[in-house]
């Protein structure tokens, strides 16, 4: 069965940038909530000897939408949970700077394009930095899905559902995205995941 990670920091710890009342129900709610729904779903049944990512493609390819979008929520939630931390934002690891400038030209180009992915995002959905052949890209996505089943390795992602930034920014999600790429990003995690 799966179960909630816990936090490598307090509910309190991301304030003002995300709120202590947004992370309680972001994490202690919604993400709950997926847990519970794909414990459920998979209990009895040859998906619980899986593992998450194994439950992603495989209900992906079996058209399993409820299995596939609490599975794939659970699994978006733990990279976003670790792609942030207190006072993130600054300087980048150089190895990910690097290969940031080789793939995307420079710095600025990448925030403008990720950004703008979030910000494009129609509705619910996610914005992603993945490793696609060697490569890095950004994407968007709809709901729960996420790049996994395109092939790509995720390395940061962040949520533009309404709940991850409603409370706190009312209907301005561009000024949430900004804030969670300057202040938030955790980018020693991201670099681990190169």
């Amino acid at each position: 069965m799966f179960e909630l990670p816990k936090l490598d920091y307090s509910n309190t710890a991301l304030s003002p940038i995300m709120s202590e009342q947004t992370l309680d129900l972001h994490h202690g709610k919604h993400h709950q909530t997926y847990i519970t729904n794909l414990n459920n779903f998979i209990k009895n049944t040859e998906y619980e000897k899986l593992s998450l990512e194994e439950v992603i493609t495989k209900s992906s390819k079996e058209n399993k939408p409820g299995i596939f979008n609490n599975a794939s929520q659970h699994w978006n939630h733990n990279l976003f949970w670790k792609c942030m931390k207190p006072n993130g934002g600054g300087k980048l690891p150089s190895k990910l700077e690097n290969k940031i400038n080789a793939d995307f030209g420079n710095f600025e180009k990448f925030r403008e394009e990720f950004i703008k992915a979030g910000t494009t995002q129609f509705g619910s959905g996610w914005c992603w930095l993945s490793i696609k052949s060697d490569k890095l890209v950004v994407t968007k996505t709809p709901n729960a899905e996420n790049p996994l089943i395109h092939g790509m390795k995720p390395i940061l992602g962040c949520d533009v559902w309404e709940h991850s930034y409603y409370l706190d920014y009312k209907n301005k999600r561009p000024a949430y995205l900004e804030n969670f790429f300057d202040k938030l990003i955790n980018w020693d995690f991201v670099d681990s995941n190169l």
